[in-house]
């Protein structure tokens, strides 16, 4: 069985989770062809993927320039983005166009493959219904909307990430039918840290910082803490803005913040050594970041919102992300306790086996299957 997949999540997202999610199904599924060639996103640099041979035939998939660093270069990349962006959608609509394939998996949501499907089955995957849900948030995407309101009737089999995705698809879709949607976890690609690391003292954010991630209200919560109980805050992602360095100083811990983009070698020691993880999202579809903290074994507090509570389970501790008083009261009473630092490390470890990146492949297979 050939699946295809597209350039889409490859052209603009250099990290997050739906570009690992799409790269460990490449991972797993090495008769799939990726038509793609150019992309910045960091998962793709494996040697995995010369091994199988994904790419495109005779194409050695590199970033921009690679070994060339100079003043100028991220302004000299975005002025070629679009070109790039162009290229990867001609090989996307020749490799449909050749028609040898199975099955059709974009993995985004734009709708340009539909005149050139040729009666072959796609598989849609829905990470989340936040555009929906807090359309506000997104008053600049004039286009995820309704290209989603276009290609969820059309898609032959729907991948949910979580039950709670499920759940907000029918909500906005009801004459969709239950039964053409498959819920599929996700996994985490770090491996299981048997060894005990010393904790230290600092508080872990991880990932983007857009509106729905709540780091506003958080940052306000555990203000009063980091004084309070000699902590700092570390965040793993793009450097903090300006607005965000006026906040932390209006806050008074701009002394006690940090925010950098790291490797996933070194996330996996933030986590080790991170006294707890705080997920303060108001809205995810799944959350990959709670299974890298059980992974790590660092304490998991997280917004009793969406999928969230779905992932984490009994493992843990949970709040109201509109409530700055409750989301400072659960990270106090973690942050304070070593005994029940343990418990959530060890609960989390219970947790971990409930999702794999293989386990999704596995899945994600055999809802191909079903096309066949």
């Amino acid at each position: 069985m050939k699946v295809l997949y597209d350039h889409q999540i490859f052209n603009f997202a250099r990290i997050g989770g739906v570009a690992r999610y799409f790269t460990e199904l490449l991972r797993y599924n090495p008769l799939a062809e990726l038509s793609l060639k150019y992309s910045d996103t960091i998962y793709l640099q494996d040697q995995c993927f010369s091994k199988y041979k994904i790419l495109p035939e005779n194409h050695v998939y590199d970033t921009f320039l690679p070994g060339f660093n100079f003043k100028g270069k991220g302004f000299l990349r975005r002025s070629y983005s679009k070109l790039f962006k162009k290229n990867n959608l001609a090989l996307s609509i020749h490799s449909l166009k050749k028609n040898k394939f199975d099955i059709f998996h974009p993995t985004y949501y734009e709708p340009y493959f539909l005149q050139h499907l040729k009666g072959k089955p796609f598989v849609l995957t829905v990470h989340d219904m936040i555009h929906e849900l807090f359309p506000h948030f997104f008053l600049d995407d004039k286009d995820t909307i309704p290209y989603k309101s276009l290609l969820i009737p059309q898609a032959d089999i729907i991948i949910a990430v979580s039950e709670n995705t499920k759940k907000d698809i029918l909500q906005f879709f009801p004459e969709l039918k239950t039964e053409k949607i498959r819920v599929v976890y996700h996994g985490s690609s770090f491996q299981q840290i048997n060894d005990s690391v010393k904790k230290e003292r600092f508080i872990l954010f991880t990932g983007g910082r857009a509106l729905h991630k709540n780091f506003t209200a958080f940052a306000e919560a555990i203000a009063p803490l980091l004084a309070k109980h000699n902590f700092h805050l570390l965040c793993a992602g793009h450097p903090f803005t300006h607005e965000e360095k006026l906040l932390l100083e209006n806050l008074n811990i701009a002394d006690r913040a940090v925010c950098n983009y790291v490797s996933d070698k070194k996330l996996v020691e933030l986590y080790s050594k991170a006294t707890v993880f705080v997920f303060p999202s108001l809205y995810e579809g799944f959350g990959i970041p709670i299974l890298e903290a059980f992974a790590c074994n660092c304490p998991a507090i997280l917004s009793n919102t969406s999928s969230l509570p779905e992932i984490g389970g009994n493992a843990a501790v949970y709040f109201d992300p509109n409530s700055i008083e409750d989301m400072r009261h659960q990270i106090e009473r973690v942050l304070i306790s070593p005994s029940l630092q343990e418990e959530m490390i060890q609960k989390g470890k219970e947790q971990l086996k409930l999702f794999s990146w293989k386990k999704c492949a596995e899945e994600t297979m055999e809802v191909y299957k079903e096309l066949l």
